[in-house]
């Protein structure tokens, strides 16, 4: 019964993360932007910004210990960053900009290739990818932070950018 609860709302937390930004113009890409998932640029006007604390995926949703997983614990940071946002009336379609702290450089494409998942539409977030030393916990191997616009009047079909 666990197992079925849990994978129902995990179904709903990832239809969630697939839904298109409602509002936010996403400047043109080239192509090691494309390739790596991220945006130059985002322009929104207008909305509300959420300030979001460096978030980790150290333990999941259920309380399970993601310790020395990277790819579990940036699936897990994803869903609670995507929670936060809809508490706001967002969704993880609305972070405009994002701060991703790796402590081992070799898990960045790792880490592109869970964005570009996350992000399905191609309107990625700016971001930059920092590799640290360490973290404030054992175990920990990575840590996102980010804006969110939520209820912005950009978009490509009403742009704010300059033509």
């Amino acid at each position: 019964m666990k197992l079925a609860i849990r994978a129902m709302l995990t179904g709903v937390v990832l239809a969630g993360l697939t839904g298109a930004a409602a509002a936010a113009e996403y400047m043109e890409k080239n192509e090691r932007q494309k390739l790596r998932a991220f945006s130059p640029g985002v322009m929104t006007e207008g909305g509300r910004i959420l300030w979001m604390a460096g978030q980790t995926g150290l333990r999941d949703e259920t309380g399970k210990d993601n310790s020395g997983n990277f790819e579990a614990q940036v699936r897990t940071t994803f869903r609670l960053m995507d929670q936060t946002l809809k508490k706001a009336g967002g969704s993880l379609a609305n972070l405009v900009t994002m701060t991703v702290f790796i402590n081992d450089v070799r898990n960045g494409d790792k880490l592109t290739e869970i964005r570009r998942e996350m992000f399905p539409d191609g309107n990625y977030p700016g971001s930059a990818l920092i590799t640290v030393s360490g973290f404030a916990l054992p175990g920990m191997l990575v840590e996102i932070q980010g804006i969110a616009v939520i209820g912005d009047r950009c978009s490509s079909a009403n742009p704010c950018l300059p033509r």
